[in-house]
């Protein structure tokens, strides 16, 4: 006898959204759609939340007019992906995704606690695949700053692309982002 696992409904960015129009999902519940599974995000905890808001008044501070820095907004990522990242910076002014979410951020951040392994790997590898140019995760667990960039094609990777550059930074080390080159923000800045 075969034993076979029941067909998976993948979903597609669309149909998500047309799902999200419908209100099909709870007021205030935390789902991402990540290659056409829906994930639930983990609860955020106080130093998850406290390291997304000092990352978002860092990035306002350095990027400015003509950026907004969206803090768990959706991004249009390909057909099949509409992840919610804790910060993302894109260009032009909030008004400019009125008719839909935007699909370029020049960089995203997530917050990485329980879910760290998840952004360092399967994220990390979504977001290579997406051609995000700078991606940096927040690792609460060692109190540091992971910085990726160069994506590379990577056929053993979960989405088939990694970053071929990964920086850990201290508190006392500086990062500065692909797309503010004149900007040096202090890493303890990000930090909880």
């Amino acid at each position: 006898m075969t034993i076979t696992s029941p067909p998976e409904k993948r979903w597609t960015r669309l149909e998500y959204e047309r799902l999200v129009d419908l209100g099909a999902f709870q007021p205030g519940e935390r789902l991402e759609l990540v290659d056409g599974a829906l994930l639930l995000r983990e609860p955020q905890s106080g130093p998850h939340a406290t390291a997304v808001g000092l990352v978002e008044d860092a990035l306002r501070a350095v990027f400015g007019a003509g950026w907004t820095v969206r803090i768990h907004g959706p991004i249009a990522l390909d057909d099949d992906s509409e992840p919610e990242p804790d910060i993302a910076v894109v260009p032009g002014s909030r008004r400019d995704y009125i008719s839909g979410h935007p699909s370029r951020p020049v960089l995203i951040v997530e917050v990485g606690e329980g879910s760290l392994e998840f952004d360092r790997s399967d994220k990390a590898s979504l977001y290579a695949r997406a051609g995000i140019q700078d991606y940096w995760v927040v690792n609460l667990v060692e109190h540091v700053l992971e910085v990726y960039r160069d994506a590379v094609l990577a056929p053993g990777a979960r989405y088939g692309h990694r970053y071929g550059t990964a920086v850990k930074l201290r508190g006392g080390e500086h990062v500065t982002p692909l797309a503010a080159p004149h900007a040096t923000i202090p890493v303890s800045d990000l930090l909880p």
